[in-house]
């Protein structure tokens, strides 16, 4: 499964941006920063519009982001998918049938062989790695990977997109609206 094909997905990072989300063209969309008392609401938004939501379980105000967290919002908000940094989480989701994205930070060398080992472990469904302007990293990963790549974090440009892409990520997620509006979506 790629997303089918839509190479930007929309991460809104509060509710005025997750409101253009639902009024764009894009299928899939991530949810960052939101409150726990807002996630119904939101599922339910999402669903009227026809929206797949990946939720980013580290940045959900008021959860703790553990297995009984996720397993809360499996079972309860029914997400299309779940992101986290944590090993546990995405392993849980996995667990739960729903889609894991495990997310790396590119800080160094030592980072991303951990980040390597943590993907060994987690069998995760994608993995996102930041920041996603890095084609050369990217390019590397998707080499030694067979786990399909999204790029994320400090993403500006539609060049930025393209190269990420071009370096084997099948998508870009990013908080740039003015992305979201770009004529390959």
């Amino acid at each position: 499964m790629s997303f089918n094909g839509q190479q930007i997905i929309p991460a809104a990072k509060n509710m005025k941006q997750f409101e253009l989300f639902l009024e764009s063209s894009c299928d899939y969309g991530v949810l960052l920063e939101i409150h726990i008392a807002q996630l119904k609401h939101v599922s339910q938004m999402a669903c009227q519009y026809n929206k797949k939501i990946l939720i980013h379980a580290d940045l959900v105000h008021g959860l703790k982001n553990d297995e009984y967290a996720t397993e809360f919002l499996c079972q309860e908000i029914k997400p299309f998918g779940i992101i986290s940094t944590r090993p546990n989480v995405i392993v849980k989701a996995k667990q739960k049938g729903v889609l894991a994205i495990q997310r790396i930070f590119l800080l160094d060398s030592q980072a991303i062989e951990r980040g390597y080992s943590l993907l060994k472990t987690t069998k995760a469904d994608y993995v996102e790695v930041l920041p996603g302007i890095i084609p050369r990293i990217i390019r590397q990963m998707s080499e030694k990977i067979t786990i399909p790549i999204l790029a994320g974090g400090l993403v500006q440009t539609e060049e930025e997109v393209n190269s990420a892409i071009n370096a084997g990520a099948i998508a870009v997620t990013t908080s740039r609206v003015e992305l979201w509006r770009a004529p390959w979506i």
